[in-house]
């Protein structure tokens, strides 16, 4: 007969803590002295807790230890193994138990104390230790706790002494904890938040629950405020002020232990995301003062939408996850700040806190900046749907004590936040009585916010309907029931910033502002999970599967805005336009009038002005400033931009350029600080055409299957058996070195993982060859002309293109392009769409050097290009990519209308006919398709062109919707015209406009 399995401390779910204290409200402000303890511990790394050695606790026991710093994880340190997994755990399912390999870390401090701070009490308080702990003080154990992301406080005052103090902490990797936090990010380990000394009051007030709302009119604020004291019987004092000035105050006496304040502010000052304005109260005995600071506003459910005091918001927002490619989960208040910051800048207005609380000063910082946040429990068991038993503990009853205390802890510490719009009980994990009844906790402890979980479905106990990575069609279909009787929706995830991409970012937007039931939603996410690697002499960021470790979800923590290094990735500059507050269009049938949308939902238009140029292909030749606007929030008005008329140039564009710019200094930004850009064209046109110039005779020489055809001007080169163009020339050097081929390929991107197996292993997209037909060769009098007969096609395919190539050459030196592509199906299978569909060409290696006129100066696709305006850019060849930390398909630019590549003086023209997507690269797309990271990519010996007809749009398909049909390219008939010349690079806008008679 076996005996049944004894449960370890840490493998008890129902063991919640020992001596740990109830959670409270974190202080803004609090006069009680505190010791740092970060720095320095002596550590000794084991692989179970079983193995510490005999009497670690006690002092004097750590002489041959490790040191490490603390805050830290120590997989960042050299302990123990990287790993990464999106839903996987990486033991046996068998709950509550872990492994017996436990990696465990035993840190030591010591610390003195001296006999004033003994006379008051001394809390011991880590902010965040992951995943279960023990401490001991001078060998007595003093308690135990888990729930990696939230704090734990210990009352150690009858085990310090004067002079010297031992504390020992011992942490476990795996617990029963870890059980509810399978989180999609690095599993890491140690105390990897703050940790401090408390030297509180033997008076101390405990606690402070502040509520802050608004009367039935939405006028006047209502403060309630509940105090708890330790042991304090006598007068509290209370003072509320607003920007230092004092707006009431008063005494109360506690007879037991316990102060509740009512205060009645007139006409308060409400706090929004836009206006975040906070009032401090100070609550004072004898022995201690702590500060709160405090945002009046009411949040609830009106007519089926979410309201902030009374307005219906819209929600753009983030999921922001604690990282540093350096310290792993170890973040700074420096780093925080600066996120808060970035956002607010790029025009967000709200954040998620996936999948677990953050820091504590993080909500102070989205009280004083303004954000509005979704709280979220430490909670995923996302691991249990892979077993397909989602509800396997979310269900059980003897797991619905450690759903509680996840959920309670967060509110208890958050709830003074005026930023906190919501309480999430945490993420993918089923659904069952757990959450039911964590749910009712909530609303016992805090009746003021909503309650959030994606994974209530049918939203039985949440306050709002939500849902993940919801594809378009559904999500119009919700926003069609309207919100009679429904609950307001968003989307808590959506838009995968995985790679390149996402796209259609602008679909979304354009549902969450037309129908009134959506209420917005949460972009994934913020930043970039890489680990900064420094090997071999190379500087990269590692991602899953880097470390030997298996199995893991690879790159699919390479998924944010920001990049590892902080410099944003192209989406978040496409967010930013896609989200922005205020919409400018043109009224229709007329240049100079606009509409002006206001999207703000509590600030008028007087807080922005309108800067607008009128730009000659990128050069500004009039401007001005309006700084009238006075719409109110979700109203309109209509302006004229008052341009002077003028003459335009010969074949030259002309656009209007409007920038909606902050009109005063804010907390976040300067004055002048750009909320968003659009550029329309003006219909102001002059066309004149020219006769080509003439130059001298073009010579005919064919030569071991190469024809030449050439002059002083240039030198063409066709071979005449691949029936395709291999160089231009002048002067001997070489210009292009290899002519046009047609190419439907490209290096996939994230966003084309789940077609990348069909397109290359059963379309074989990459492997495409040309068969010459023909070649035709004709002399006329002012000019050479080369006909190509080609069939295109891609390996075992029945699908394909019949191209003519025909390219005219100019004795002036032009040569003029033109393919006629005619789709063939001789079958029935063939993909659904193609990434593009186009044709490449390659330049001399030593061009590095390019200005071009479309799209810029970023990268832009079909379906990501509101960050973009059309202008005269100049960059190098390397610069125009986008070094995305796993190398797929980058650097591409919308309607172009002509690019010139050079190195010195004399470069390569080419002017299109229409406008084409294009492509400058050092790398091909063969070698971006192999390389893992950026150092690997091995580069070409020529500069690589691609130009499109059509190039297909990003999507956000490695975790939400594909391309919308649009941005969608088909097997389809298509033709391109370009011109070809070797012109002297200050030429290149002069040559670029010229238009021709013949």
């Amino acid at each position: 007969m076996t005996a049944s399995r004894k449960k370890k401390r840490w493998e008890d779910q129902s063991l919640l803590e020992i001596n740990r204290r109830e959670a409270r409200t974190s202080f803004y402000g609090d006069s009680a002295p505190k010791i740092s303890l970060n720095g320095e511990w002596k550590f000794q790394y084991l692989d179970a807790p079983e193995l510490s050695p005999e009497g670690f606790e006690k002092a004097d026991t750590d002489q041959e230890w490790d040191t490490i710093d603390v805050p830290s994880v120590w997989q960042m340190r050299g302990y123990d193994k990287m790993h990464y997994t999106d839903v996987l755990y990486l033991f046996p399912i068998n709950p509550p138990f872990v492994p017996t390999e436990n990696p465990t870390g035993i840190y030591k401090r010591k610390i003195r104390l001296d006999r004033d701070w003994l006379r008051q009490d001394t809390i011991l308080k880590f902010h965040g230790v992951d995943s279960a702990f023990d401490v001991w003080v001078n060998g007595c154990h003093a308690g135990y706790s888990k729930v990696s992301r939230l704090p734990s406080e210990f009352d150690i005052t009858e085990l310090v002494r004067e002079g010297e103090n031992d504390i020992t902490v011992r942490v476990y990797k795996w617990s029963d904890g870890t059980w509810l936090e399978d989180q999609d990010m690095w599993w890491l380990s140690g105390i990897y938040r703050d940790v401090e000394l408390i030297n509180e009051p033997k008076n101390a007030i405990l606690d402070c629950r502040v509520d802050a709302t608004l009367d039935s009119a939405y006028q006047n604020g209502i403060l309630t405020a509940d105090i708890c004291l330790k042991n304090y019987q006598g007068t509290v004092n209370w003072r509320l002020e607003y920007r230092g000035h004092e707006i009431s105050k008063s005494s109360v006496y506690s007879k037991n232990r316990t102060v509740h304040i009512e205060e009645r502010v007139e006409e308060v000052k409400t706090w929004t995301a836009e206006t975040p304005r906070l009032y401090m109260l100070t609550v004072s005995t004898e022995e201690h003062e702590i500060k709160v600071r405090v945002g009046f506003r009411k949040i609830e459910i009106k007519d089926g939408n979410i309201r902030v005091n009374n307005q219906v918001i819209l929600l753009n927002g983030v999921n922001h996850h604690d990282f540093n490619p350096r310290e792993g989960r170890c973040v700074t208040y420096e780093q925080i700040r600066s996120d808060i910051i970035l956002m607010k800048r790029y025009n967000m207005n709200a954040v998620r806190c996936s999948h677990y609380p953050s820091n504590e000063y993080f909500y102070d910082l989205c009280d004083e900046f303004g954000l509005y946040v979704i709280d979220e429990a430490d909670l995923e068991c996302h691991g249990f749907e892979w077993v397909e038993n989602y509800n396997w503990i979310t269900d059980d009853p003897g797991w619905q004590m450690a759903y509680v205390d996840r959920n309670v802890r967060m509110v208890q510490r958050d709830r003074n936040h005026p930023s906190v719009i919501m309480w999430s009980m945490g993420n993918e994990s089923g659904f069952g009585n757990n959450f039911k009844r964590a749910a009712q906790e909530i609303r016992a402890l805090d009746s003021t916010r909503l309650i959030h979980y994606e994974g209530d479905s049918d939203a039985e106990v949440t306050d709002v309907y939500s849902t993940m990575y919801t594809r378009i069609q559904k999500l119009q279909k919700i926003g069609e029931m309207g919100t009679d009787n429904k609950k307001p929706h968003i989307m808590c995830e959506y838009g995968h910033a995985m790679g390149n991409g996402p796209g259609g970012l602008k679909a979304y937007q354009n549902l969450f502002r037309r129908y009134k039931r959506l209420q917005g939603g949460f972009l994934w996410e913020w930043y970039d999970h890489g680990v900064y690697t420094e090997k071999n002499g190379k500087k990269f960021y590692r991602y899953g599967g880097d470390f030997g470790d298996f199995p893991s979800n690879k790159n699919f923590c390479i998924d944010g805005l920001l990049m590892p290094d902080r410099s944003p990735s192209p989406a978040l500059f496409e967010y930013s336009q896609v989200i922005a507050p205020v919409e400018v269009t043109r009224t229709e049938g007329s240049i100079r009038e606009f509409q002006i949308k206001n999207y703000f939902d509590f600030l008028s238009l007087s807080v922005v002005e309108i800067d607008w140029f009128i730009e000659e292909e990128g050069t500004v030749i009039q401007s001005g400033i309006m700084d009238h606007l006075s719409a109110k929030p979700h109203n309109e008005e209509w302006v004229e931009i008052p341009f002077h008329s003028f003459r335009a140039k010969a074949n030259t564009d002309y656009y209007l350029k409007v920038c909606v710019c902050l009109k005063e200094d804010v907390n976040y930004a300067s004055k002048g600080h750009i909320i968003s850009t659009v550029q329309f064209p003006l219909e102001i046109t002059n066309t004149e055409l020219s006769e080509r110039e003439t130059g001298e005779e073009l010579t005919f020489k064919e030569d071991s299957h190469l024809l030449t055809i050439e002059n002083r001007n240039i030198s063409v080169k066709f071979h005449m058996v691949y029936g395709k163009m291999v160089s231009l020339s002048k002067d001997g050097k070489d210009y292009l070195t290899d002519g046009p081929q047609m190419t439907v390929y490209r290096a996939t991107i994230d966003n084309d993982m789940y077609k990348k197996e069909d397109w290359m292993n059963r379309y074989f997209i990459q492997k495409s060859s040309e068969q010459t037909e023909y070649v035709n060769v004709k002399s006329k009098e002012d000019k050479a002309l080369v006909t190509i007969g080609k069939y295109f096609g891609c390996l075992n395919q029945s699908w394909g293109y019949h191209c003519v190539y025909e390219y005219t050459v100019y004795p002036s030196g032009q040569v003029k392009v033109n393919l006629q592509a005619q789709r063939v199906q001789k079958g029935k299978l063939e993909p659904e769409f193609l990434p593009r569909i186009g044709i490449f060409m390659k330049g001399n290696k030593e061009l590095q050097k390019t200005k071009w006129y479309g799209l810029g100066p970023g990268e832009s696709y079909p379906d990501s290009k509101s960050a973009s305006s059309m202008g005269i850019y100049d960059s190098t060849v390397d610069d125009l990519q986008t070094r995305y930390l796993y190398p797929q398909e980058n650097g591409h630019r919308e309607n172009v209308k002509w690019f010139g590549l050079y190195a010195d003086q004399d470069g390569l023209l080419c002017k299109m006919e229409k406008p084409l997507g294009w492509n400058l690269s050092n790398y091909s797309d063969e070698s971006l398709e192999i390389a893992q990271h950026p150092y690997e990519i091995e580069e070409a010996e020529d500069v690589l062109i691609h130009l499109d007809y059509l190039h297909s749009g990003l999507g956000s398909n490695s975790c939400g919707e594909e391309q919308q049909e649009k941005y969608k390219v088909k097997l389809q008939n298509f033709s391109m015209t370009f011109t070809l010349q070797v012109v002297d690079k200050d030429h290149f806008l002069t040559k670029a406009r010229e238009r021709y008679w013949n």
